[in-house]
């Protein structure tokens, strides 16, 4: 049987899907790009912020319109959405032929078997535990860096997040299973993990009694293969000592993280159910700089959270001003039903959040364009993408960016590179949220 498939929202539900891919795969169907021969279906979806939601919901009636103009035999919906809206989805898109819940990816091929009997076919796990998938993961990033997940779900409870509700408590993948499945990336070519959690800073907490990121950092090192290891998702507050002292000694880690804040004004910080004050963050901030001088920090803002007033906009802003962090992405606050952030009163005009949005989005342009004005002369290893067409360039990445949210560095260079290379790069120039570079010197592993 052909499937074709789509993976909807983050990077950790797109280890989900290479996991079923796997498993299909595995089990003798095959991949197929092309959704018009597909004989079954599957949507991967998202529903953290509305947007998301909206997005799941088109690709899924879409489709659904190939049960009755194309191949397709099964329709099959997975993933964050499946989970929230188990019991609307067969109502509203009767064309669906099975529901998985967000703990219950591993029952893919099973779901398959059942509807092609001409079953209907639905399956919600308790969130506990970790489903196990005894089959390879289908790389779909291009080769050169995958995403680990080393965790799923989350204990926080922010007030603006349903990712509890979705996803359950926190619970951390095994070391053993976790070097695993590296070094099973890196026989295939892997060349950068990228480590992804709802929290990464957590991890081993919950089954080693104490945070062990450090330990997992450290036998993930010593796997040949891996070049580089990047962190994201780290919340500051449980930023610690041993970790920054990983970071520091083995030079597979970069110095870079991801440490999303959402907010910089205590009485929305507090709103929101964080975790840190301004202070704290600032302190933070600046002991990350202190034990790593060129560590490349990227966060993550909600703006137009409900009751923030311009002044508290304006602390933001301040705050940004000052931090000037190397990385930043803004979002619009979005009401998610069964939070306790859309009940609260003073609700945010739309307008008002995306132009508040645009006002820190602009700033960050201008420090972003500082800093890489900063860095020309500089000499950084980075990471070959691919061969700009028709140019002798490539698109190429510095330890400061990771994919698809971050910049690039765009190489000039007739050499003949290929993806996953790694290079010497002088920068040459800087764009926006961009640098331009030249081959240094040849670089060898």
């Amino acid at each position: 049987m052909q499937v074709f498939f789509i993976s909807l929202g983050c990077d950790k539900n797109l280890v989900d899907s290479e996991r079923m891919l796997g498993l299909l795969t595995q089990h003798g169907h095959s991949i197929t790009d092309d959704e018009t021969k597909a004989d079954i279906i599957v949507v991967n979806t998202c529903c953290f912020i509305n947007d998301a939601k909206e997005e799941s919901i088109a690709n899924i009636l879409e489709m659904a319109e190939y049960k009755k103009s194309g191949s397709c035999k099964a329709l099959i919906v997975t993933g964050c959405m499946a989970q929230r809206y188990q019991d609307e989805i067969p109502d509203e898109i009767p064309e669906v032929d099975a529901i998985l819940g967000t703990n219950s990816y591993d029952r893919i091929v099973e779901a398959i078997d059942e509807v092609l009997q001409g079953n209907g076919y639905e399956n919600y796990r308790l969130l506990e535990g970790i489903p196990e998938v005894n089959a390879k993961r289908t790389i779909t990033t291009g080769g050169s860096y995958e995403y680990l997940k080393i965790a799923e779900g989350c204990d926080k409870h922010c007030t603006y997040c349903i990712i509890p509700k979705l996803r359950g408590g926190y619970r951390s993948v095994p070391v053993e299973k976790l070097i695993e499945e590296a070094r099973q990336l890196a026989d295939a070519g892997v060349r950068e993990l990228i480590l992804v959690a709802q929290e990464t800073t957590l991890y081993g907490k919950d089954i080693y009694g104490k945070k062990s990121l450090h330990v997992l950092l450290k036998k993930l090192c010593e796997i040949k293969g891996i070049r580089w290891i990047r962190i994201l998702y780290c919340y500051p507050e449980e930023i610690y000592p041993e970790m920054i002292q990983v970071i520091k000694e083995e030079p597979k880690v970069c110095h870079y993280l991801d440490i999303p804040i959402q907010h910089a004004s205590d009485t929305i910080l507090k709103r929101m159910g964080r975790r840190t004050t301004r202070q704290e963050l600032t302190g933070i901030v600046q002991n990350l700089r202190e034990e790593i001088p060129d560590i490349a920090l990227r966060t993550t803002l909600i703006t137009g959270f409900p009751g923030e007033t311009k002044k508290q906009h304006e602390e933001l802003m301040d705050f940004v001003q000052e931090i000037k962090f190397d990385r930043l992405g803004v979002f619009t606050y979005s009401p998610e039903e069964d939070t306790p952030a859309a009940d609260m009163g003073n609700q945010i005009d739309e307008e008002v959040k995306l132009n508040r949005q645009a006002e820190l989005m602009e700033l960050q342009q201008d420090i972003s364009l500082e800093t890489g004005k900063n860095k020309v002369g500089q000499v950084l290893l980075a990471v070959i993408e691919g061969k700009v067409a028709d140019e002798d360039a490539y698109v190429a990445r510095t330890y400061a960016d990771a994919p698809s949210v971050d910049g690039y560095l765009f190489l000039n260079t007739t050499e003949n590179l290929v993806t996953g290379d790694f290079v010497k790069a002088r920068i040459t120039g800087s764009l926006e949220y961009d640098l331009i570079g030249e081959i240094a010197d040849e670089y060898t592993e």
